[in-house]
């Protein structure tokens, strides 16, 4: 029976570091790899035929080596971009190797006949855009923001002029620099006189501002549920723009309709583990005081207070689909 956990992530990842232990500690048997380091470092034969209808084989790290059948459970956290591992090279040599590892090796690694992945890569992508993550929370019943996503200046200003205050936020972050440098854009009032025809580049996402008391991230692993508000000291809009070190936190109780709905939201992208972001406009304890922002479904929890315990949740997760008992 298929007894290891296998560990996608780059290799400077404190939160992976940290469920590792945890499964070691459990005894689990766990490969660590990340594909990025394709080439002396990562040596892979994966074979597929007639009579023999999943992928078979050996990865071979330099410090671990597991069969591809043996794999119960993927983590997929963080690995390297496959580019990084090719930017030596020209452009079009550089696009195509990476395209190559991309599509033989990862698709591998994603089709593992059986394995339990938190969360599947193609799951996280598909749950990776707003639109659909806006969408399917007011599907569930959740209450979002007025939102407005557009290239058009009339209509922005029109949606500016319908509410009273509107903020701007990207759908993604800063791509790198020419020197490897990453930035981001935090979520931010705007002034419709400053809106022009320079809209009409790209898509924008504008919100009407939520008049809240605090903010809650909500860490869902599985069944388990973890809540901790979020407030700024400088009562920033966007928390994630200060000193993390300097937010107060406190736990909080999720209503059961919202709880449902969360369950409800990874059974429909199909994931395992998401990072549930909300605004809270009362006190917290009626369903309606809770406004769905956004879902990372491949979100950070190490800095939260109760990191011990989603680690914990994670391990528990993992462990179990080594026994046979996890979702598949």
């Amino acid at each position: 029976m298929a007894s290891t956990v296998l560990v996608v992530t780059a290799l400077e990842d404190v939160t992976a570091d940290w469920v590792i232990a945890a499964l070691n500690a459990r005894e689990v048997p766990v490969v660590r790899v990340d594909p990025a380091d394709i080439g002396p470092s990562l040596a892979f034969g994966a074979r597929i035929g007639a009579g023999a209808p999943a992928w078979a084989g050996r990865l071979v790290t330099g410090s671990r080596e597991v069969e591809l059948g043996e794999v119960a459970a993927v983590y997929y956290r963080r690995p390297t971009p496959y580019a990084a591992r090719f930017e030596h090279l020209p452009a079009q040599q550089r696009d195509f190797a990476a395209a190559e590892a991309r599509h033989g090796l990862g698709g591998v690694l994603n089709h593992l006949h059986g394995a339990f992945y938190v969360n599947h890569p193609g799951t996280v992508t598909a749950a990776d855009f707003k639109p659909a993550q806006l969408q399917t929370a007011a599907q569930l019943g959740l209450t979002i923001p007025p939102t407005l996503v557009t290239n058009d200046v009339k209509q922005a200003r029109k949606f500016a002029a319908d509410h009273a205050r509107v903020i701007y936020k990207t759908f993604r972050g800063l791509p790198r620099d020419e020197d490897g440098h990453t930035g981001a854009i935090w979520a931010q009032r705007v002034d419709a006189d400053t809106f022009d025809d320079s809209l009409a580049v790209t898509a924008h996402l504008f919100q009407a501002e939520i008049p809240k008391t605090c903010d809650v991230r909500v860490t869902v692993v599985g069944r388990r549920v973890f809540a901790q508000q979020i407030a700024a000291p400088d009562g920033a809009l966007d928390w994630r723009r200060g000193d993390w070190d300097a937010l107060l936190h406190a736990p909080i109780a999720v209503p059961t309709p919202i709880e449902a709905a969360l369950h409800s939201y990874l059974s429909a992208f199909g994931l395992v583990f998401g990072c549930f972001d909300f605004a809270l406009t009362g006190d917290g304890h009626e369903p309606g005081d809770w406004v769905f922002i956004e879902c990372n479904p491949n979100g950070q929890w190490g800095w939260l207070p109760d990191a011990d315990d989603i680690t914990s949740a994670f391990a528990d997760i993992l462990s179990t689909s080594t026994e046979g008992g996890g979702a598949r």
